[in-house]
């Protein structure tokens, strides 16, 4: 089977199915995407989304080739390549640095949960992705999808000019791009759902307990969480189903027992926007929307509507506070990350302290945009029992759940909220609840522009329904067109 034109759009289902019918195998497909990242990451464009690819991905995938004639498949993703970001630990023999040359020789003593969850399911780790370094939690004026040891992303569409969105910039750029048919990225807030939307793919940012946290590297245990992107809403939803998963190690994984689902290709259905009530909180928004971005999401809703759903125009949240601070994550910060480093071998640093001077030993290489993020948590107790701390968790949860989106929810009988890209991360992050970005359109200059869908924790079902319906009557996703130089 001739796999250029075929393996780069094809979704999860029709590239299963051609290995089902022998028409292609793991190992060649795993090669075809090998071959994309030799000829579009480093050299052609130099999109520099793909870190470093993993030396054991054709034994991998030849493994499983053998265990589909020998004892069938583990399920829907036996075989499908599947990226990394670079925060999430491999117990295996890539990196996991966080995009830091504080961690580049780093290796993690075993897998993430998640990642064990995505080798069960028969997954091929193909690789792991670049990002804004630690997850864009250290610097004030760091651009997105920028690192110290990987560089800067590059966007398909447009490479050296368009943003790419972060934190989880790579794994976008290598979905877009088609590097791999699936990629894994986190969010803290907004880094899932702004590279979703700036690489015109479908990005998940589930809610905070659906996926384990064991193995990532942190930012805050209040809002991190491992997402699915991919091209379509549907290949999101079959790689959601395997990241899921209660871990013994994690105690809020335990809030998705009974509410988790184990198969969310299930609740798709394109005439699902039928009778579905969507509202829309202009304010503060919509405003300040180039006129571009506000066409956008004034054809979003256009679409919306002929598709059967009833718009809830001009809410309003009801709390006054200004919730844009990170003064959570501040102090989540260095306990979460101090756990973290305390479980490695070896390497020159053990706690934030450590990442800190070692930046500054190597300034030149190091902190080109400083690490003012770094020092600030640094400054933090670290004990999280100061009443600061206390009282600024007490208000996001107050602002974000019952003052904010469950009460609109309620108030107004909605399945979801609508925002532009990702407008509305902030306050979804804080709640810890769920939100996917569908590819809405382009800006003049060719900018992709995502449009996104919120909802109340657990309501994964739900949005990924509207999304997979809207993404069905809309179809504005244009792949980029890749020249090599």
């Amino acid at each position: 089977m001739e796999l250029q034109g075929f393996a780069e759009s094809a979704s999860v289902v029709e590239l299963q199915r051609a290995m089902q019918e022998g028409k292609c195998t793991a190992l060649e497909l795993t090669v075809y995407f090998l071959q994309r990242i030799a000829r579009y990451n480093h050299e052609g464009p130099g999109l520099n989304a793909v870190l470093e690819v993993n030396p054991d991905a054709l034994q991998i995938a030849e493994a499983l080739d053998a265990q589909r004639q020998t004892r069938g498949t583990c399920g829907p993703l036996h075989g499908i390549p599947v990226l990394i970001k670079d925060n999430i630990s491999t117990g295996d023999k890539m990196h996991t640095s966080a995009g830091s040359l504080a961690l580049a020789q780093a290796h993690a003593r075993q897998d993430a949960f998640v990642v064990r969850q995505l080798r069960k399911a028969g997954c091929v780790i193909l690789g792991k992705t670049n990002l804004t370094e630690w997850a864009n939690f250290m610097a004030n004026d760091m651009p997105n999808g920028y690192s110290s040891r990987g560089g800067q992303v590059r966007s398909a569409y447009h490479p050296g000019v368009l943003d790419v969105g972060g934190s989880s910039s790579g794994s976008g750029v290598a979905v877009s791009a088609s590097l791999a048919p699936l990629a894994v990225g986190t969010e803290t807030s907004g880094s899932i759902l702004s590279p979703a939307s700036s690489n015109s793919v479908v990005g998940l940012k589930p809610t905070v307990g659906l996926i384990s946290r064991t193995g990532i590297i942190p930012i805050s245990h209040s809002q991190d969480t491992a997402g699915p992107m991919a091209k379509s809403v549907a290949d999101v939803a079959a790689l959601l189903g395997a990241m899921a998963g209660v871990d013994a190690d994690d105690a809020i994984t335990q809030t998705a027992v009974g509410r988790a689902l184990p198969d969310y290709v299930a609740c798709l259905d394109a005439s699902g926007l039928r009778g579905a009530r969507i509202g829309i909180v202009r304010k503060p928004y919509y405003e300040g929307l180039p006129d571009a971005a506000g066409a956008v999401m004034n054809q979003a809703m256009a679409d919306l509507q002929a598709a059967g759903a009833e718009l809830i125009d001009d809410l309003t949240f009801s709390f006054t506070e200004d919730i844009r601070d990170y003064a959570v994550l501040l102090y989540e910060f260095k306990p979460d990350l101090n756990d973290y480093l305390r479980s490695l071998e070896g390497g020159p640093v053990h706690s934030l302290a450590d990442v800190i001077a070692f930046n500054e030993e190597h300034h030149e290489q190091a902190l080109r945009f400083g690490q003012a993020i770094l020092i600030a948590a640094e400054e933090k107790s670290g004990t999280l029992t100061e009443v600061d701390y206390l009282d600024a968790r007490a208000r996001d949860l107050a602002c974000s759940r019952q003052n904010g989106i469950d009460q609109l929810l309620r108030e107004h009988r909605l399945d979801a909220l609508l925002f532009p890209a990702n407008y509305g991360a902030a306050i979804a992050a804080k709640a810890g609840y769920p939100s996917i970005c569908v590819p809405g359109g382009y800006l003049e200059d060719g900018s992709p522009f995502g449009v996104t869908f919120t909802g109340t924790a657990f309501s994964e079902p739900t949005l990924l329904r509207l999304a997979y319906a809207y993404e069905q009557t809309s179809l504005r996703r244009v792949a980029p067109d890749l020249v090599v130089k």
